[in-house]
């Protein structure tokens, strides 16, 4: 069963079920799993997930959600690598922006 293309998975079984490598990634999604839309959470989970998102790799395993999440994650990936300034930013100018965007989609209180 394991020695086939697919290995232990099914063919279009879905990127949520596939094990993958537990890190930042997994922890953040974790963490906003149930106050961020589909497409972020895709963006938060999946954006080191490069040999699916630049490569085009395990499309074997996806499934419909996640035809449609691929794109939100690679719209998001110019922003995740190129966006870094050796200029640090002024915190007290984008705190304001970063609280109400924080308020927009979480509670004061999160569970994890």
């Amino acid at each position: 069963r394991f020695n086939s293309s697919d290995g232990m998975y099914e063919t279009g079984c879905g990127l949520d079920n596939v094990y993958l490598s537990w890190g930042h990634d997994e922890y953040m999604y974790q963490v906003c799993k149930d106050y961020l839309p589909d497409a972020g959470l895709a963006m938060i989970r999946y954006h080191s997930f490069y040999p699916w998102h630049t490569d085009g790799s395990y499309q074997y395993l996806m499934n419909d959600h996640d035809h449609e999440m691929l794109q939100w994650v690679k719209l998001f990936n110019p922003y995740d690598l190129y966006s870094k300034s050796d200029d640090p930013p002024c915190v007290s100018e984008l705190r304001p922006y970063y609280e109400d965007l924080i308020a927009e989609f979480f509670p004061s209180k999160i569970d994890w």
